[in-house]
């Protein structure tokens, strides 16, 4: 079977072509000497103009302001920065007219590549399911290289917001409901796009983003309020924010929720005390799309000069197609309701990155459209395209060994209405190409298969459908089938921005579908196709094998095909925790132990339970299987007690006992058993994912260090506590293998 060691070789060859890439010679200091020189030449309405954003019109992302006059406005040195401009040809057109303004400043382009630019690669929550930071940062890297090549220089990703409401559609943007697995997501989704550094022709600057707690929208609506703890805040929300300003992010993006009141885009806390001050960031904000603006609409400003006023003040730099600061900056300055000094900051972070991109020594270097030609959908692309796709993939269920399947299976039915869909394998905020080629799961099977087994096709019903008038040409197929394949899920655009859903069970009658082509007695391989958790409660108990494959891009159906008949061996684990109702959201797995908490997973009179349902999730957070199967044993702690300057050393045995070779993702917990401050009942803080052979053991270490054991105290200081701890190795949340407790002393 396809093992890591070939996603490992992709990685090499993408990390040996960066050292080709083109880099400017530079230093910080010459760097500051010129933006300095630069900016005491600015008037301030040139100044203004590096702070104003606008957006193509032809690829707008978001409601449009009534703008005649933009190319005007470049001319004049009006412009910082244009969004959703696309090509060589059109970066290279555009930065033209800026080179006829008066100081001849470069735009900066930005894009929202969140998945891919023109090889489109499995929705970001789809790879946080690989657990693979290798695979995760080579989906970065090869969208980075193909973005800078058609253009770009800059992305509006990673969206790091931590999400334990599957409600949300932008749940299929980040990486789930885990603060340690997102932290490290973020870091490698950065380091993925930046490459080796700014100025490579090959790189592009990484935006995190929606800075922050956009995640914890109230009821999962989009855009709605968040209200939450310092606490919360600080525990859960920011580390992923924090990790990928570490590992070098060059841009931050705040949110469109107000948190406690006060709207992120306004919210000097977030943008001038924790990130500028604390966190000690240099490059600069981006607003998101209209929302200094929209802080009218919130009930936080009078209009947009008292937007703009807000905005600029608490620390965002940049006005994405607003038209508030464009508008209204100068007279506020005039009247002396927003400092020049805050302003000058502004554009001197935004003016570093124009620099550190080698712009200004040349403004087309990343328009060559030989370049372009020479690097969109490489046939490279679309190799590391596969092998991400196929990582991200999940086992819920294989009853009997189903899966893999026998390619002398004589005949199989595909049955579903995502069987024959392309358009759906790119997912949301995918680049959108004329002629596409997305790899169907049918055209995956046959590409696979032809001439060795008979493939039939029945579509049985639409996504949305309430009609069942398919359901007879569906079970027929199903009859004379010796195995069924069944695609069902969402459609493209049904997770996503402002994409929420009060209902996420199955859609229309798949799932009644289900029922009837499994009522033939034929064996039923389920593969679940969308951008969230959804609920599928009777396919759970009653279909014999089910495969999550999420939205998985150019090489979705070549991927499915690899691993439904054994060609590579699933190992992915969910990054989210999948409810068996709307009425347990939020269900996740770090969840505090109460006062009365239940002593089973059912109802019990005066305990922390439902009367209708159990309290566990369907699938937990973690959970994977994988057509082998890994034992763990042999559990060794180098000691019983740990001072706060020690380290403790954890080893144990994992061994593949199953017959085949493949990868397991195990996974250590802690829980802090008594504390000054409620812990919850267990805390991811270690991973790896590990490739054995079948029979192979390997010895597997961990270290704990004072940091895994520390939280914040009822005063936010971020202490380690003496006390009890309980350490967890397992390969899922719920399915803990070993433990054993160790204490903390003074």
């Amino acid at each position: 079977m396809t093992s890591f060691r070939t996603g490992f070789s992709v990685v090499c060859l993408f990390v040996s072509s960066i050292a080709a890439a083109q880099t400017p010679k530079k230093t910080d200091q010459s760097i500051d000497s010129k933006v300095n020189a630069l900016l005491a030449k600015m008037t301030l309405e040139e100044k203004i103009g590096q702070l104003n954003q606008y957006t193509s019109d032809r690829l707008a992302t978001g409601p449009l302001s009534p703008n005649s006059s933009k190319y005007e406005d470049i001319r004049n040195g009006k412009v910082g920065s244009m969004l959703n401009v696309r090509g060589a040809k059109d970066t290279r057109m555009l930065q033209d007219m800026a080179m006829q303004s008066r100081l001849k400043i470069p735009l900066l382009f930005g894009l929202d590549v969140i998945h891919g630019y023109r090889v489109t690669f499995p929705i970001p929550l789809a790879e946080a399911a690989s657990w693979d930071m290798n695979t995760v940062e080579l989906s970065a890297r090869v969208a980075g290289k193909e973005a800078a090549a058609a253009g770009q220089h800059w992305t509006f990703a990673p969206m790091v917001d931590i999400s334990r409401d599957p409600r949300w559609g932008r749940v299929m943007e980040g990486a789930g409901e885990d603060t340690y697995l997102g932290s490290s997501i973020a870091a490698a989704r950065v380091k993925g796009f930046q490459g080796k550094g700014l100025g490579n022709t090959d790189a592009v600057m990484a935006c995190v983003k929606h800075f922050a707690a956009y995640g914890a929208a109230i009821a999962g609506r989009d855009y709605n309020t968040v209200d939450m703890s310092d606490r919360l805040l600080w525990e859960v929300y920011l580390p992923p924010f924090k990790a990928a300003l570490d590992a070098g992010a060059a841009t931050f993006m705040n949110s469109f929720n107000d948190l406690n009141g006060t709207p992120a885009t306004g919210n000097a806390y977030l943008q001038r005390d924790i990130l500028k001050g604390k966190w000690n960031f240099q490059g600069f904000v981006v607003s998101d799309w209209g929302s200094i603006r929209e802080m009218i609409p919130h009930g936080f400003a009078k209009d947009g000069k008292d937007a703009a006023r807000l905005a600029l003040n608490a620390g965002s730099d940049m006005d994405m197609e607003g038209r508030c600061y464009i508008d209204n900056l100068a007279a506020l300055v005039k009247e002396g309701k927003v400092s020049e000094s805050l302003i000058n900051d502004a554009v001197k972070r935004i003016l570093r990155k124009k620099y550190e991109m080698g712009l200004f020594d040349d403004p087309y270097r990343f328009s060559d459209q030989k370049r372009e030609d020479a690097v969109l959908n490489s046939a490279e692309n679309k190799k590391a395209a596969l092998e991400v796709a196929k990582k991200s993939i999940v086992l819920l269920k294989n009853e009997s060994q189903l899966l893999p399947l026998n390619k002398n299976a004589g005949s199989i039915a595909v049955i579903g209405p995502l069987g024959k869909s392309s358009e759906d394998m790119k997912g949301f905020w995918s680049v959108t190409w004329d002629n596409d080629h997305l790899v169907s799961l049918y055209e995956g099977l046959d590409n696979k298969l032809k001439g060795i087994v008979k493939l039939s096709y029945a579509q049985g019903c639409d996504v949305t459908d309430t009609s069942k008038a398919g359901f007879a040409e569906a079970v027929n197929a199903a009859r004379n089938a010796d195995v069924v394949v069944m695609a069902v899920g969402e459609k493209f655009d049904m997770t996503g921005e402002a994409k929420s859903r009060a209902n996420i069970h199955l859609p229309g009658v798949q799932e009644e579908l289900i029922q009837a082509v499994k009522a033939t007695g034929k064996p039923v391989v389920v593969l679940v196709m969308a951008g969230r958790p959804l609920i599928f409660n009777w396919t759970a108990d009653h279909a014999d094998a089910i495969l999550y494959t999420w939205w998985l891009g150019s090489e979705a159906g070549n991927a499915i095909a690899d691993v439904l008949f054994g060609d590579y061996n699933p190992a992915g684990k969910l990054p989210m925790s999948f409810p068996r109702a709307e009425g347990q959201i939020p269900v996740f797995y770090n969840h505090k132990n109460t006062g009365r908490p239940a002593s089973s997973d059912h109802y019990e009179q005066y305990r922390s339970t439902y009367l209708d349902l159990p309290n566990s999730p369907r699938y937990s957070f973690g959970y994977g299987l994988s057509y082998t199967k890994f034992d763990m044993s042999d559990l060794k702690l180098d000691k019983s007690k740990v001072t706060q300057n020690d380290v403790i050393k954890v080893s144990f045995t994992l061994k593949n006992t199953g017959k085949s070779d493949g990868e397991e993702v195990v996974q250590l917990y802690l829980r802090d058993m008594v504390a000054s401050v409620t812990r919850p009942v267990k805390e991811l803080k270690d991973f790896q994912k590990v490739f054995l052979k079948a029979g192979e053991s390997k010895t597997i270490n961990f270290t704990i260090t004072k940091e895994k054991l520390s939280f914040y105290d009822q005063k936010m200081n971020w202490i380690a506590e003496p006390g009890e701890f309980d350490l967890m190795i397992g390969n899922s949340s719920d399915h803990i293998l070993l433990e054993q407790k160790f204490e903390l002393v003074d």
